[in-house]
């Protein structure tokens, strides 16, 4: 079949892309990086990301299914999550308009339409958009990926390989259930192939309170860092100077505020089955060995 995938060439549509290749699809991306296409071999055809529906809805012409991984981590110059709501509702419409038959969102766990975070409320709507586009959908809900081009998890062993102290937020007991990017795109592609609507949450086997995690990842790379517990305003503050000088975004106040109020957990039984204990110890001589940069990515 004729294939389209939001972002094939950057992280979960990349391990998506890469799937569906391999199975015989003919695969098109929507994409800002139109230069990454060598990743494939230049077997995916690249139409811009732009958001104008009459050419959207031209590059979608005789896709059977629309695989998006579209979203905005945090707000920069005029990539708000607000506008990749009103971008999200224009790309569905447009693939509508196409008669894409089923479209395979990428949103995230515990979405609210009532939260006072932008990513949260944001993630919601777009969920209502596709619920409410009249094509058939699934909706996977991950928590935090993680995997060779991860960020967060990577990045925290990143820290920990080089600083005697890692401050965290209140008492770190807050929880975390991170899901492997291969499982991830493991499960897009069965929800794609489920006949009924659906929504799952995507969540690997592992959950860990916050200081278990660091403490784990600190044991994997042969560090034991001491956990310094500090007011939550403290710590984002810490990460927001190291961010000016890793020229990135290490932490978001939603971030802090998502993670503490427990969001990043799921109450479903794990989809997810590859363990990031069992991954760290696998990958022990390479997580957190270079920073990896968020803006340098997306940007």
């Amino acid at each position: 079949m004729k294939i389209a995938v939001t972002g094939a060439f950057s992280y979960s549509g990349k391990y998506i892309t890469r799937r569906l290749l391999a199975q015989g699809h003919e695969v098109v991306t929507l994409t800002n990086h139109p230069e990454r296409s060598r990743i494939f071999d230049n077997q995916v055809k690249p139409y811009p990301l732009n958001f104008n529906e009459v050419e959207t809805t031209k590059a979608l012409e005789g896709v059977d299914t629309l695989y998006n991984t579209y979203w905005v981590r945090f707000d920069r110059g005029q990539n708000t999550q607000p506008r990749a709501v009103e971008n999200t509702r224009k790309l569905i419409r447009a693939a509508k308009s196409a008669s894409v038959r089923k479209v395979v969102h990428i949103s995230i766990a515990n979405p609210d339409i009532n939260s006072h975070l932008p990513y949260y409320w944001g993630k919601a709507e777009n969920e209502k958009i596709v619920i409410e586009s009249g094509m058939s959908y699934a909706i996977l809900r991950p928590t935090v990926l993680f995997g060779r081009e991860d960020v967060l998890i990577n990045n925290i062993a990143y820290l920990i390989r080089r600083l005697p102290l890692f401050l965290q937020m209140g008492d770190g007991q807050y929880k975390i259930q991170p899901i492997y990017i291969e499982d991830l795109a493991d499960l897009a592609l069965q929800a794609a192939a489920q006949p009924e609507n659906l929504i799952w949450d995507a969540v690997g086997p592992d959950v860990f309170a916050f200081d278990e995690l660091a403490q784990t990842i600190g044991q994997a790379v042969g560090k034991n860092p001491v956990l310094l517990h500090v007011h939550p305003k403290l710590a984002l503050l810490a990460a927001q100077g190291l961010s000016l000088f890793l020229r990135d975004v290490l932490l978001t106040p939603e971030e802090v505020d998502g993670l503490m109020a427990n969001l990043l957990i799921s109450s479903e039984p794990a989809r997810g089955k590859t363990s990031l204990r069992k991954w760290l110890e696998e990958n022990k001589t390479t997580v957190g060995v270079k920073y990896a940069s968020e803006l340098k990515k997306h940007y």
